[in-house]
């Protein structure tokens, strides 16, 4: 390949490579199971438990929240899928052969993107609407439901995929900044799941004006219907969680540019 390939050509051999890894594959199956399996068993739990439930368990009951429950675990899957698509080519030492094709090191990180983007977009909207669907049919008849029409739903439903893309950027970005898949995943880890137990130890006076900006906290502001008490709202949330992604993707995209392989 020449120097001057083109961004098109980038993105469609960027597009071979992510389609044709094996992990890609199996992530994107753990997402869609996690997403709609989880969602479902909890939904025909809370079917089966519906009327051992409390008045205000049944009052405070969010149909959308719960049937999304399940992108409380795909999120590290959607991590693990970006992560190695960066990863991989340090393991394998094939980083070096891409970047004798595409010496442009900034057109090759906009043709990931273009790809990483693109393709974590359709699955993760298919696997969240997929899920809230599965979830309404499962409660209709016996557990209140929502219509997708309904103030607010769309919207949150939507959120969910755009979170767990976004998370997946993230991941791309991290893999670009640490080059090595444990680092990654544990950072990953980290500001999703350990921060967030950190931050209980936090005094409270403090605690309500840290734990809306950490990014599960963003994540679960976009996906609810209505916003969280002492959260951002579902577009404040967004908007901050963009900010968090781009600035990390700048940082990993200026050292992979600065770097050798």
């Amino acid at each position: 390949m020449s120097s001057d390939l083109s961004l098109g050509s980038v993105v469609k051999s960027e597009w071979i490579k992510f389609r044709t890894v094996r992990s890609t594959v199996t992530g994107v199956f753990v997402m869609f199971a996690l997403t709609i399996g989880l969602g479902a068993l909890i939904a025909w739990a809370t079917r089966s438990h519906w009327n051992s439930m409390t008045q205000v368990e049944q009052v405070t009951f969010d149909p959308v929240s719960e049937s999304l429950i399940g992108i409380v675990l795909s999120q590290f899957a959607v991590g693990v899928i970006g992560t190695l698509f960066i990863t991989n080519e340090y393991a394998s030492g094939s980083i070096r052969t891409t970047l004798a094709a595409v010496p442009n090191r900034m057109k090759l990180v906009s043709g990931k993107l273009v790809v990483i983007i693109a393709s974590m977009f359709v699955v993760t909207e298919a696997a969240c609407f997929g899920a809230f669907f599965v979830g309404q049919s499962i409660f209709s008849g016996a557990v209140p439901t929502a219509s997708i029409s309904s103030g607010g739903v769309l919207r949150a439903v939507f959120f969910a995929g755009l979170y767990l893309t976004l998370l997946s950027v993230l991941s791309v970005a991290l893999g670009f900044i640490f080059r090595h898949t444990a680092t990654c995943i544990g950072f990953f880890v980290t500001v999703l799941m350990i921060l967030p137990l950190i931050t209980l130890a936090i005094p409270e006076s403090w605690r309500v004006h840290i734990t809306k900006f950490e990014p599960s906290e963003l994540g679960n502001a976009m996906t609810s219907v209505i916003t969280p008490s002492g959260d951002l709202n579902a577009w404040s949330s967004l908007v901050t969680l963009v900010i968090y992604v781009v600035v990390v993707l700048a940082i990993g995209a200026t050292l992979f540019q600065r770097r050798d392989a």
